[in-house]
């Protein structure tokens, strides 16, 4: 599991990732990844107050199926928080010919949420899985532990619905619908998001929006780059 920027940025980026372009000697089933994104969308929420953002990650990846990984990026939820940092691990591989699976979990924290209240320390974690055949793929992440600042998570169930299609050499149409509930209306309201995006070559240009009330809809370009390190 890569996780990326979502959607994906166009800023100044070009510099960076050039420099990333010539590798070094490749050590099996180790790689990163560099994105940039006009606004960090998680869900159909933006999670940097729709400004840009910067992320990377590093994976390993081995043939048996099993992969882990670590990801950061910057976020404004307009208090002491200004970075996420996610860590994975999970086993993905084939059921058959046709249907593949991908099934782990990921631990999203915060590290500086709770410098100035500590009881805004809102860490947490999800389980998830998923199954693919040819175009399709339906996935569900289902939360199992937060801190207390985390109540939204506690027992969270989201379930989300892609398909992906080349309609040119290299031009990927992607269609995506997803489902938010929490057991405790209280702390956050279910919602749905949707979303449509193309992507080539390391760019997506994306369209994304959910049903809550007063929210409008985001466009949204990015860029990433894997590097095999």
């Amino acid at each position: 599991m890569k996780k990326t920027l979502i959607p994906l940025t166009l800023i100044s980026f070009f510099a960076a990732t050039s420099l990333l372009s010539t590798q070094a000697s490749a050590v099996e089933g180790l790689s990163a990844n560099v994105a940039a994104t006009s606004n960090y969308l998680w869900r159909g929420v933006s999670q940097t107050n729709d400004a840009a953002a910067i992320s990377g990650g590093i994976d390993y990846a081995n043939e048996s199926g099993f992969y882990a990984g670590t990801w950061a990026s910057n976020i404004d939820f307009g208090d002491d928080a200004s970075a996420e940092l996610d860590f994975y691990l999970g086993f993905s591989g084939q059921l058959n010919a046709d249907v593949s699976y991908d099934v782990g979990y990921i631990y999203y924290a915060y590290p500086d949420s709770a410098e100035a209240d500590s009881s805004n320390e809102y860490d947490f974690g999800e389980i998830y899985g998923s199954l693919s055949y040819s175009y399709f793929s339906l996935s569900a992440s289902y939360g199992v532990n937060n801190d207390d600042g985390a109540q939204f998570a506690d027992s969270s169930l989201y379930i989300s619905a892609d398909a992906e299609f080349e309609i040119a050499d290299g031009l990927t149409l992607a269609f995506h619908l997803g489902d938010y509930s929490y057991d405790d209306s209280m702390i956050a309201k279910d919602y749905n998001d949707y979303g449509v995006s193309l992507s080539k070559g390391g760019f997506t240009f994306a369209v994304s929006d959910t049903d809550m009330d007063n929210d409008d809809m985001k466009f949204v370009v990015s860029y990433s780059v894997d590097i095999d390190l």
